[in-house]
């Protein structure tokens, strides 16, 4: 099911919420699109609208201040690309850079998105002592950074320039 960036009144992402929801916040009046899928429309037998891509909030949603997005496996996997950081194929699984049982945590900068294969061949070991290289450096993304990576990687091309820019710019670097 594709997923549909929220916007509050002020043009800031708050959340990605499914296509129904998304439909259903337009339709009530709570929300407008902002930008639609190109050529997609929704059809029922007394409306028609743009499958929505972004819609933006009618009214001001007050949010509590969020600084970090909050750690998890898809969210690792989504940073990625769900590409393996050690060989580039389809990652299927989550590594720690730095094993647990040596001390490294679930955390943004500790984790990585893996292909099965590597992550077996990688074990127990950092990846100098297992002789792999990442071919990127983790990085924690910015909640808003965060709501659009799950857009996937389609999802950021067609968005509009500044909002892009704006969840980037906010990128806390590793």
């Amino acid at each position: 099911m594709r997923e549909t960036l929220v916007l509050n009144a002020s043009f800031e992402p708050l959340a990605t919420v499914t296509l129904r929801r998304a439909v259903v916040l337009v339709m009530q009046d709570k929300a407008v699109v902002e930008q639609a899928h190109p050529g997609l429309r929704i059809r029922a037998a007394a409306v028609e609208l743009p499958v929505p891509r972004v819609i933006r909030l009618c009214r001001y949603v007050r949010v509590p201040f969020r600084r970090r997005a909050s750690w998890s496996r898809r969210g690792v996997l989504v940073r990625d690309r769900h590409r393996c950081v050690y060989c580039g194929r389809r990652a299927t699984t989550v590594d720690h850079v730095v094993p647990r049982s040596h001390g490294g945590g679930d955390t943004w900068l500790n984790t990585v998105a893996a292909c099965a294969e590597d992550n077996h061949r990688k074990a127990d070991r950092t990846p100098e002592q297992a002789g792999m290289r990442l071919l990127s450096k983790p990085f924690e993304p910015t909640p808003a950074d965060s709501m659009l990576l799950a857009l996937g990687t389609s999802g950021r091309e067609g968005l509009p320039e500044w909002l892009v820019a704006r969840a980037g710019s906010d990128r806390v670097s590793a």
